[in-house]
């Protein structure tokens, strides 16, 4: 079978915002790909030509990949994609793209994509800091979502987060300006650390103030993630930040 993933022949592009140890780069994820089951096999096979995009390493135009010009909003690390399939069925007006590079995950959305048809949603499997260096302009998002990052709640690991100072500033200028970013997550001490990053981030303004959290809005499910940090006895703290 083709890897619908790959892109023989591409270039590999550059990865600016990704920290090294020794001569090892650091990740924010790593890959525990799991058991794929048949439908989810069946869907990267079938599906991913029509909600897919393949990772190409340049500007990418949206308008002409959804044939048409509409608000949208990028959520980074799907998961099992519950959060985004419940967005796109509440709302068909604006267009959808999800990152994830968990290829069940993947899989499982896909499926989901297809029962319902939902043609405004599209899929990468891929990092998220080279897709949106390399192919997401500046300005072009209306919203991002980060819903529940891994931790990494050791204190060695703490450089593996995904929200640091240098990501928070792509993401800034990936906004439009009237955009906003929404993150959650059931991790006091991240918690702690998106408010350094993020409320010290040029372009970004914490729409409950300093340090600051929201309700979870209507348009974030309760996922299980955070079912699971609540029967554990987490918090879950959302953030929302204004593109200034």
């Amino acid at each position: 079978m083709t890897d619908p993933f790959s892109s023989p022949g591409a270039k590999a592009p550059p990865k600016p915002f990704t920290a090294t140890e020794g001569r090892r780069q650091i990740r924010s994820f790593v890959l525990r790909q799991g058991r794929f089951s048949e439908a989810q096999q069946r869907a990267l096979e079938t599906q991913w030509p029509r909600f897919g995009l393949d990772y190409q390493g340049r500007q990418r135009d949206f308008d002409a990949v959804f044939g048409r010009k509409a608000r949208r909003v990028l959520e980074i690390g799907f998961g099992n994609g519950q959060a985004l399939r419940f967005a796109a069925r509440q709302d068909r007006s604006r267009d959808y793209i999800g990152i994830e590079v968990h290829a069940p995950g993947v899989g499982r959305l896909l499926n989901a994509l297809d029962q319902d048809g939902a043609d405004h949603v599209r899929l990468y499997h891929h990092d998220a800091v080279e897709v949106l260096h390399n192919e997401v302009a500046e300005g072009a998002l209306d919203e991002v979502r980060i819903y529940f990052p891994d931790p990494w709640h050791k204190k060695r690991h703490n450089k593996r987060r995904l929200i640091q100072p240098a990501f928070a500033r792509l993401l800034a200028s990936r906004l439009a300006p009237d955009g906003r970013l929404h993150a959650a997550t059931d991790w006091q001490d991240y918690a702690e650390q998106m408010w350094d990053v993020l409320d010290a981030t040029p372009g970004l303004r914490n729409r409950a103030g300093a340090r600051g959290t929201v309700p979870r809005p209507d348009w974030r499910p309760q996922t299980h993630f955070e079912t699971r940090g609540q029967k554990l006895g987490h918090g879950v703290w959302d953030l929302l930040y204004d593109r200034c």
